[in-house]
C-alpha cells in the first residue's frame, strides 16, 4: 500500500466527516495514523485517549510469560480492537481447537473502528488452543491463539 497525499487526505475528510478522532491502517510492513485533536480554550479535549497507551504495556508483558509457557506458536493481534471467531454470529467459527490449517488461512477477525480486519495465520499447523472469547477486546500484541 503506498501512501500518497490524496490518501492520506481522504482519511483525515473521513475522519471529519464521521466525527472521529483517530484512523490507523497496516499492510505489511507499512503503516499510518491520522488523528486530529480537538481543542477548547486552548485545552486539548481528547486527553483520556492519551492514558489508554499507558495501560497497553502493562498487559503486553503479561501476554510475554503466557507466550513462554505454552506450545506452538502464538497468532498475535496486530492491533487494538474486538476478537470474532467468525465472520458473523451465525456463521461457523474460521479455526477451531484441534483444526489443522495452513500459512495464509484466516483464522479470526479484529474490529477496529468499525472496520472488519481478517487476521491470517503466519504459519501452518493444528490450532492447539483460542485464548480469547469471542467479542473480548484486544490489546495489540496479545496472544490470540496458539497453532503447534
Amino acid at each position: 500500500m503506498k501512501f500518497d497525499t490524496d490518501y492520506i487526505e481522504k482519511l483525515a475528510e473521513i475522519i471529519e466527516a464521521k466525527g472521529l478522532t483517530e484512523i490507523s491502517l497496516e499492510d505489511g510492513n507499512q503503516a499510518i495514523t491520522v488523528r486530529r485533536e480537538l481543542y477548547t480554550a486552548g485545552a486539548p479535549v481528547v486527553a483520556a485517549p492519551a492514558a489508554a497507551p499507558a495501560a497497553q504495556p502493562v498487559q503486553t508483558p503479561a501476554a510475554a510469560p503466557k507466550q513462554e509457557a505454552k506450545k506452538g506458536q502464538p497468532v498475535t493481534s496486530p492491533m487494538v480492537g474486538t476478537f470474532y471467531k467468525a465472520s458473523s454470529p451465525d456463521a461457523k467459527p474460521f479455526v477451531e481447537v484441534g483444526q489443522t490449517i495452513s500459512k495464509g488461512d484466516v483464522v479470526c477477525i479484529v474490529e477496529a473502528m468499525k472496520l472488519m480486519n481478517e487476521i491470517e495465520s503466519e504459519f501452518s499447523g493444528k490450532v492447539v488452543e483460542i485464548c480469547v472469547e469471542d467479542g473480548q477486546p484486544v490489546e495489540f500484541g496479545q496472544v490470540l491463539m496458539y497453532i503447534e
